[in-house]
């Protein structure tokens, strides 16, 4: 069981060329598996994560519905964005800069089978991220994602969830709204949920911007933690 996490941290990079990364570096741990299910010495399977800003995008996840961006082709051009359908669960979301897009790329057979948990402990993360802002965020149930005042007229969220495995190897992952302008969030039901509200960091806050570095180094502590992982490797690309 490999526990070893590659850090790499792509800086502000196009949606696109982010998911088809993500895809080779998906696809490379199932051909292991396979590989290794017909070697007697078996390869210890490496395991990923990536953290991102990506400029404006919505994305549709496979069991999301596409009148839930209520903005036609020609908005989406005068808003510099752009949109996919995509191979996560969920519904729609949004990207863009001052977010912070995390993409754990893992094979859960390193670390527990079962997504459930897997979900649960990227939620924790955010959770006691945020805690450490004095922050107290919750779970929402029936709504994968984090949120503050839940079961209040104020709730909102501030960061949602996505994932896709096949044979426990895991893509996708979540979005934090830390400096995002949330004037984006206008032009679609936010992951299909009605009469609920987004927020981020700054604003709950009060402040202009928050250092994306500092809150990825807060994020990535309470992963390691949660996941008993360790680091294998900062690498910038």
């Amino acid at each position: 069981m490999n526990k070893l996490i590659q850090i790499n941290d792509l800086g502000l990079k196009d949606y696109k060329e982010t998911w088809e990364f993500q895809e080779d570096l998906f696809q490379g741990i199932l051909q292991l598996k396979s590989t290794n299910k017909k070697e007697t010495l078996r390869l210890e399977t490496p395991n990923y994560f990536l953290f991102v800003e990506h400029p404006h995008v919505y994305t549709l996840g496979k069991s999301g519905h596409i009148e839930n961006l209520l903005i036609s082709e020609e908005k989406l051009k005068a808003l510099n964005a752009t949109f996919y359908k995509i191979n996560r669960g969920g519904d729609i979301t949004y990207h863009g800069p001052g977010q912070i897009v995390g993409y754990p790329i893992l094979d859960l057979e390193n670390f527990f089978t079962d997504i459930h948990k897997y979900l649960r402990f990227l939620e924790e993360m955010i959770i006691l991220t945020l805690a450490e802002y004095g922050l107290k965020a919750e779970r929402s149930k029936g709504e994968t994602g984090v949120w503050l005042d839940v079961g209040t007229p104020f709730a909102r969220k501030i960061c949602a969830m996505g994932v896709r495995a096949s044979r426990w190897v895991t893509m996708h992952g979540f979005a934090f709204n830390v400096n995002t302008d949330l004037g984006y969030f206008d032009y679609m039901i936010p992951c299909g949920i009605k009469d609920k509200a987004v927020t981020s960091l700054n604003v709950e806050l009060g402040k202009a911007e928050i250092p994306l570095q500092e809150v990825k180094e807060k994020l990535l502590k309470h992963f390691l933690k949660l996941f008993q992982a360790e680091v294998m490797l900062k690498a910038e690309v």
